[in-house]
C-alpha cells in the first residue's frame, strides 16, 4: 500500500489527468494496489479534489470493500466527510456502480472529456461582439471586484441541492487556490463584462505544461442564448495558445446543454469517464 515514484500515479484518463491538473499545488495523487489516492491538505471540503481513482469500474462487492479503503486513507481526516470514488475508464463503463453506490445514496457523476488543437478552434458565427473579455489580475487585492462577482456566477449556477453559503466557501477557497496557480504562471481566469463592469459569464484555463483544462465554463442566466459563452471559450483558449498550450481539455455531463456549443466550436468527444460520492448531511 506504500507509494511509489510520481510518474507511476499517473491516470490513463486525459480528463482525470487535468482533473488533478486543476487542484491545489500542494495536493498529493499516490499508486496503491489497484487505485490512486488523490489527496488535497489543504481544501479537505472538495469531493473530487479527495477521492479514490480505481484502476477498472466496480465490480460486485465492491462497494463495501471501496468504502473501506477510503476510510484508510481519509477516516483520519476530521474535513473530509464526504466519500468519493471513481475508475479510470474512458469508454463510460459503469460496471456495478448503480447497484453498489447509487441504491445506497451515491449521486453517480458521469462526464463527457472533449479535446481541441488550437488550429481547430473557430469562433461562432453568432459570437457576440458586444461583451468585452478581460483577463482577471491574480495578485492579492487586484480585481476584486470581479473575482467576487466571478464567485457569485458560480453559486447562481450551482446545483439546486448544494447549500448556498456552504458552497460560497468552497468556491471562494477554490479560486483562492487557482490564483495561486495563475501568479504561477499556470493559466489565468477570464470574465465576459457588459456593460462596463458587470461580469455575465466565467471561465478559467489552467496549464499544464503544453495542456489547458477548461474550468467553471459559466454564463449569468438572464445573459444566456446569446453567443457570450462561445466568444469567451475561443479567445481565452486563443490568448492561452499564445502562452504555449497545444491541447485543450473541456469536460461537461452528458446532458448538458452547452455539449453542442461546445463541438461547434471545434471540440470532439475524447472519453466519458464516471464516479460516485456521497456528499456530507448537513442538517
Amino acid at each position: 500500500m506504500s507509494g511509489v515514484s510520481a510518474n507511476t500515479a499517473v491516470p490513463r484518463s486525459l480528463v482525470w489527468t487535468t482533473d488533478y491538473d486543476v487542484l491545489p499545488a500542494d495536493h498529493v495523487v499516490e499508486r496503491r494496489d489497484g487505485y490512486l489516492m488523490v489527496r488535497s491538505p489543504g481544501n479537505p471540503a472538495h469531493w473530487w479534489g479527495n477521492l479514490l481513482l480505481f484502476d477498472d469500474a466496480p465490480g460486485p462487492g465492491d462497494g463495501a470493500r471501496w468504502e473501506r479503503l477510503f476510510e484508510l486513507e481519509f477516516g483520519q481526516e476530521p474535513g473530509v466527510e464526504h466519500v468519493t470514488l471513481a475508475w479510470d475508464r474512458v469508454d463510460g463503463a459503469l460496471g456495478s456502480a448503480r447497484e453498489e453506490f447509487v441504491s445506497r445514496e451515491y449521486e453517480l457523476d458521469e462526464v463527457v472529456g472533449l479535446v481541441a488543437e488550437p488550429g481547430e478552434l473557430r469562433m461562432h458565427p453568432r459570437a457576440n461582439r458586444e461583451v468585452s473579455i478581460r483577463e482577471l489580475d491574480p495578485l492579492p487585492g487586484r480585481d476584486q471586484d470581479l473575482w467576487d462577482q466571478a464567485i457569485e456566477l458560480q453559486v447562481a449556477s450551482r446545483d439546486e441541492h448544494l447549500i448556498e453559503e456552504v458552497y460560497r466557501e468552497f468556491i471562494g477557497r477554490r479560486l483562492q487556490d487557482l490564483r495561486a496557480l495563475f501568479r504561477a504562471g499556470r493559466g489565468a481566469w477570464y470574465v465576459a463584462t457588459y456593460p462596463g463592469d458587470e461580469v455575465v459569464a466565467a471561465c478559467g484555463i489552467v496549464v499544464t505544461g503544453e495542456r489547458g483544462r477548461f474550468q467553471a465554463v459559466d454564463t449569468a442566466a438572464a445573459y444566456r442564448r446569446r453567443g457570450i459563452s462561445s466568444r469567451l471559450v475561443v479567445e481565452a483558449a486563443g490568448r492561452a495558445a499564445g502562452g504555449g498550450v497545444s491541447r485543450f481539455v473541456i469536460a461537461a455531463e452528458p446532458d448538458y446543454h452547452a455539449l453542442g456549443l461546445y463541438e461547434s466550436l471545434g471540440f470532439q468527444r475524447l472519453e466519458r469517464v464516471a464516479g460516485v460520492c456521497r456528499a456530507p448531511h448537513h442538517p
